[in-house]
């Protein structure tokens, strides 16, 4: 279980040049630790909407991807050779380094993403030892769908089509529906 408590939450509006910086800095992690463990790396994080990042129920989220990549290893016998949990104002942050071929890890996660009840709010990024992340289209499948309407997320996205409370409203939905089950 990863050590982000949810209690813990920034819950505090985060600006784009924080976002910004944020992304860079995972970049140079991702290389730092590609660099160190010379293998498959997963990278973490949630889709949330909105300028608050780190919430209760974005590390609530979190915490049940973890375990959800903790399962899928131990279903496919992937050693992990390390691991570490990143809670950040700009939203919790996950690496797994692991001793497996990329390709069979990005197909295990993107089946994950489709088909878990809470895997549309998951980013689960997979890098080869090289550093290039292997993508959706690499293996096929279309973009992402929207929260809301099941058009291309990056094209609701860019359009500003949905309201920010629709989306949030649209993902404490689908945590809760998960929790029912």
């Amino acid at each position: 279980m990863p050590a982000v408590s949810p209690v813990l939450a920034a819950s505090r509006a985060v600006s784009l040049p924080e976002l910004l910086t944020s992304r860079e800095s995972r970049q140079t992690r991702q290389r730092a630790w590609l660099a160190r463990h010379h293998c498959t790396l997963i990278s973490l994080t949630m889709v949330v909407p909105g300028a608050v990042k780190d919430s209760v129920l974005s590390r609530e989220l979190f915490c049940l991807a973890w375990q959800a990549l903790e399962t899928l290893s131990q279903q496919h016998g992937w050693g992990w050779l390390a691991w570490r949990c990143l809670p950040q104002d700009t939203g919790c942050e996950g690496l797994i380094a692991l001793d497996f071929p990329a390709q069979a890890i990005k197909q295990a996660t993107l089946a994950l993403e489709d088909n878990h009840p809470l895997g549309r709010l998951w980013d689960i990024d997979v890098l080869d030892a090289g550093g290039t992340i292997l993508s959706r289209r690499d293996f096929g499948l279309p973009a992402r769908r929207c929260l809301i309407c099941q058009q291309p997320a990056n094209l609701c996205s860019r359009e500003q089509k949905h309201g920010t409370a629709q989306l949030l409203s649209q993902m404490e939905s689908l945590f809760y529906a998960a929790a029912d089950k």
